[in-house]
């Protein structure tokens, strides 16, 4: 059977006795986890700061408030809880049947809004552009509400198509590369449309996630039971039998999205703190980005240590802010880095709900689309074949 990693960032290398992973596997599958959680930060940060000062209601970003950060972890909370006595008390298979399909929606979606720029480069010229509307309405006369108001183009279209394509594949096979495909695109839609709006909500919201992944880890098996029940592509995984068996590898090393969004929306409210600076440098950027890389390597060397599991934001959340702060006070620039305030643009929305925000990012721009709050906390889990 799969196991599936939902809630709680942490590390976890349970192999199965028939199967013994071989040190070159193993580096392997951490390493190209560790590559491959770095690509939606990294990317998604850049494309962050272009989606900040864009002009296209559809490309708007979702600012998180203090308040917001203050109360996510206690939503993330009951939303784990309650998955679990729905785990508890209905068949799995129907739960992960609909969130099948549910993820097949948002996967599409997702993996559409991270190629648009690339196909806007590479779609030929000699093609027309045509644009599309997609319209649901609730109501009539003055009362009428928009439902959906989903808007594309020629591009666009190209874009659903291979998303489409990628989707159907993740349904019928749940093949790692699929999962792997919709993961990366929900996490960079994740970095790119969720922006925290100051640095005091960021440590809020990663001081408030760090408790919370500890707690429900370490302190009971809420968590475990979650993420051995659900099956979505809300981790990223690589085999760790890749050499010994191809693209048939079922023995999975897995890295949950919590463990790349929430530091990832940090680093990127870093670089657009960099460029508010007009100090044309990238100090904070490049000194979170490498915190970073540090704090997930450590969880993984820990975890390989001493064979227990290790919630990764135990490690991710002191690095990922100690290393900027500690910048901050080399450079005497601390006072201007916690009272710094992204100043929103004058045509985006009032702030909104986290919850709404997190659905947002994760669907896409232009949809707005719910996911359950929870989904986005993962773990890094080896896997039984």
């Amino acid at each position: 059977g799969s196991e599936s990693p939902l809630n709680g960032t942490d590390v976890l290398n349970a192999t199965a006795a028939k199967f013994v992973a071989t040190p070159e596997g193993t580096a392997l599958a951490y390493g190209s986890l560790l590559f491959m959680a770095l690509l939606p930060i990294f990317f998604g940060a850049l494309r962050s700061v272009t989606c900040s000062k864009s002009k296209n209601s559809s490309d708007m970003p979702e600012t998180i408030t203090g308040r917001d950060a203050a109360r996510f972890p206690i939503i993330a909370s009951c939303t784990l809880f309650g998955l679990y006595l729905f785990f508890k008390v209905f068949s799995q298979e129907y739960i992960n049947l609909l969130l099948s399909m549910y993820f097949f929606v948002l996967g599409i979606l997702a993996l559409a809004h991270t190629l648009s720029p690339l196909m806007a480069k590479v779609f030929p010229a000699s093609i027309p552009i045509k644009q599309y509307q997609l319209l649901f309405t609730q109501g009539s006369g003055e009362a009428k509400e928009e439902v959906v108001n989903y808007e594309f183009d020629t591009k666009d279209l190209v874009c659903l198509v291979i998303g489409g394509v990628v989707g159907v594949w993740y349904v019928l096979k749940k093949h790692w590369v699929a999962n792997n495909l919709f993961g990366l695109a929900f996490a960079l839609n994740g970095v790119e449309l969720l922006h925290l709006n100051n640095v005091c909500t960021g440590c809020i919201l990663l001081g408030g996630l760090f408790v919370y992944d500890v707690f429900w880890v370490f302190g009971t098996n809420v968590m475990v039971t979650v993420a051995r029940s659900f099956e979505a592509p809300i981790k990223l995984v690589f085999p760790q039998d890749l050499l010994e068996r191809g693209m048939d590898a079922s023995n999975f090393a897995m890295l949950g999205l919590g463990d790349i969004v929430i530091p990832g929306i940090f680093i990127a409210l870093l670089l657009r703190f960099d460029i508010s600076l007009k100090k044309n440098s990238r100090t904070y950027f490049y000194a979170s980005f490498l915190a970073y890389i540090f704090g997930l390597g450590l969880t993984i060397f820990i975890m390989h240590t001493f064979k227990h599991a290790q919630p990764a934001l135990l490690y991710l959340v002191p690095a990922c802010i100690g290393f900027p702060v500690l910048v901050a006070l080399i450079k005497g620039e601390v006072t201007e880095m916690f009272r710094w305030v992204r100043r929103p643009h004058p045509l985006h929305p009032k702030p909104r709900s986290l919850s709404i925000s997190l659905s947002t990012a994760i669907s896409s721009s232009h949809q707005r689309l719910g996911l359950p709050e929870g989904c986005l906390y993962g773990e890094v889990i080896g896997m039984n074949p």
